[in-house]
């Protein structure tokens, strides 16, 4: 295994999502997946509440519903844009109108999704909007990032990026955590219970079995041959290490 920069074991810090949604169901739900995939996630019911949020702290993104009590989703990202919230911006809600759309669109949304959606387009729309907000943020003058690379694959912790030849890889920040994890480890094993507290901080719902699911979806986005994967291997019995 190669470094091309100085080595550091301190993980970028995951990205922050609020979710301003006023089903509790629909809101527990995506909570919950929010942090399986290794986000930080922040919910409130109401207009009201998430602009009393939003004058306190500074998420990534905000996945936004339009039917709100209180204070309506648009009058709350108007008001979020008029105090210079810069966090990206998805709208969520079951209005599909195209007049909906567009005044979303002209007051400040930076994508809307209308409901019902599969969990896993919601998923690729939240990591390609986080990946646009960390290419146009600023870095510090002069710093130096730390990168990785074994085989073909070029891992880049300063911009939370993976490549493999040329081409970039789409990995969501749960996969991109789960991959530096096991590169730290120098080749040594980690077992599945290690990765469940260190890369999950044991999120709700999580299981062993989320573990392999990862696995297997990393494997598929970043080994020739995920079939008989030459990089990320599976000790029998034990768990999983990383062959450079």
């Amino acid at each position: 295994m190669t470094y091309t920069a100085e080595r550091t074991h301190t993980m970028a810090p995951p990205s922050r999502i609020l979710v301003v949604e006023d089903n509790d169901a629909l809101a527990a739900g995506l909570c919950t997946s929010f942090e399986v995939e290794g986000y930080d996630v922040d919910r409130v019911g109401d207009g009201d509440a998430a602009l009393a949020w939003l004058a306190e702290h500074q998420p990534d993104l905000i996945i936004l519903d339009l039917m709100l009590p209180t204070t309506s989703g648009f009058d709350v990202l108007r008001r979020y844009r008029a105090m210079n919230g810069t966090a990206a911006v998805l709208i969520l809600s079951a209005r599909d109108q195209e007049v909906d759309k567009v005044q979303g669109f002209r007051i400040g949304a930076d994508d809307y999704v209308v409901k019902p959606v599969g969990l896993l387009e919601l998923l690729a729309r939240i990591e390609a909007m986080l990946r646009r907000v960390r290419d146009t943020r600023p870095h510090t003058p002069g710093e130096v990032p730390a990168r990785f690379a074994f085989g073909d694959v070029v891992v880049d912790m300063r911009t939370r990026t993976v490549s493999r030849g040329r081409a970039l890889v789409d990995l969501t920040p749960m996969e991109f955590d789960l991959l530096v994890f096991l590169l730290q480890a120098d080749g040594n094993i980690v077992s599945r219970e290690t990765l469940m507290r260190q890369v999950w901080r044991y999120s709700p719902g999580l299981t062993s079995r989320t573990v392999d699911q990862h696995v297997a979806r990393l494997r598929h986005k970043i080994e020739h041959d995920p079939a008989e994967p030459r990089h990320i291997l599976t000790v029998r019995k034990a768990g999983y290490r990383l062959e450079s």
